[in-house]
């Protein structure tokens, strides 16, 4: 597995491509800048084979219609989440406006699926409370999750958004709590860290 992060966008969301040895890949979370998406996996030669969705704020979503379009791959999103990320309610003017719709998801996720994707095992977790749609992705045998928004360095996901529920991200952190140390967390905003490093500082994660 190789993962690259590009951070996008006036939030500075991270955007994930993972890729494999025979130039296959997948996208997580899409959300900002499309051109520069677009061009990093065309300037590598990449294949992209899906692109995942950890939940539908529009940070995370915005460029996922035209980066589907212009690279033919299908997204895959918790249909919670589904409902209401490409309608007006999820607009932040001046930053963002109606995301645009890639259309029906080829993938509707749910917890506990198990999938097989460029050669790479990774389960789906629903971890809500940052919406009530929000999943991560568990790459259990590269010991690798991408948490979108739930888990961040030193921090955790807001709860302020039409959606958000503090009891319920509490028992997501303390779910994401029970992973193994040594589990490298790529978060949805800032630098990646591991649940062993966050056990140890991060007063959220020690507190679910």
């Amino acid at each position: 597995m190789h993962v690259e992060t590009l951070t996008l966008g006036p939030f500075a969301t991270n955007c994930f491509i993972i890729s494999n040895d025979t130039g296959e890949a997948l996208i997580v979370d899409p959300g900002n800048e499309a051109g520069v998406i677009i061009e990093t996996v065309r300037a590598q030669g990449l294949q992209v084979a899906l692109l995942l969705l950890t939940h539908g704020h529009m940070d995370h979503v915005a460029a996922v219609a035209e980066v589907a379009q212009a690279l033919e791959a299908p997204v895959a999103m918790h249909p919670v989440d589904a409902r209401w990320a490409f309608t007006p309610m999820n607009a932040m003017p001046p930053y963002y406006d109606t995301p645009v719709s890639p259309g029906p998801m080829a993938r509707d996720l749910a917890e506990g699926q198990e999938w097989l994707d460029i050669g790479l095992r990774y389960r789906v977790l629903e971890l809500p409370g940052h919406s009530p749609g929000h999943v991560a992705f568990y790459f259990e045998d590269e010991n690798v999750i991408f948490s979108g928004d739930v888990l961040f360095q030193g921090s955790c996901g807001r709860v302020d958004l039409p959606g958000g529920d503090g009891p319920t991200l509490m028992r997501s952190l303390r779910r994401m709590a029970g992973l193994p140390p040594a589990t490298r967390v790529y978060c949805g905003h800032g630098p990646d860290t591991t649940i062993g490093d966050e056990l140890r500082y991060n007063p959220y994660l020690r507190d679910a």
